[in-house]
């Protein structure tokens, strides 16, 4: 705190002393001490109180952080995804709706001719040379006579 080394001590105590008289230095020495121990006593409650403080700041802060924790716990515990999931299918259905009810319904009419299927179509450029003359194979008939693939001959 004060840097006083030994040879300034020595010069304030030899000033004291010319200056107090020896007869009143002892007493005045005590009076100084008691001075001290009392500044020391305030310095030292005032840095207990601070310290008590700033425990109690830190004290507040945890309890906060556990009182954060303990109200998170509760919502998991009352975790209910059926609930969940229910909620955004009915907001879904209704944002749905609101969007049908400003867009009045348009009326469906059948696709262009160009669009629909086509066999010529189907196969590219080659398909628009042949054109219709590809026919689509047919299904074959499915026969009830025998069958000359079994050994026994009957039909499957």
């Amino acid at each position: 705190m004060f840097e006083i080394g030994w040879g300034e001590l020595l010069i304030i105590g030899i000033v004291a002393l010319i200056a107090i008289g020896p007869k009143e230095l002892p007493g005045v020495l005590r009076t100084l001490g008691q001075w001290m121990s009392k500044l020391r006593r305030m310095a030292s409650e005032f840095q207990s109180q601070f310290h008590e403080a700033m425990r109690e700041a830190e004290l507040a802060d945890l309890k906060k952080q556990v009182d954060d924790m303990t109200s998170q716990a509760q919502s998991y515990a009352n975790f209910d995804p059926v609930s969940e999931v229910r909620q955004e299918l009915e907001s879904t259905q209704q944002q749905i709706e609101s969007m049908m009810i400003e867009k009045p319904a348009v009326e469906t009419t059948s696709p262009p001719v160009a669009a629909q299927s086509n066999p010529a179509s189907v196969g590219g450029e080659a398909g628009a040379a042949r054109g219709s003359d590809v026919a689509a194979p047919e299904a074959e008939p499915v026969s009830a006579g025998p069958d000359p693939a079994k050994p026994d001959g009957k039909p499957a």
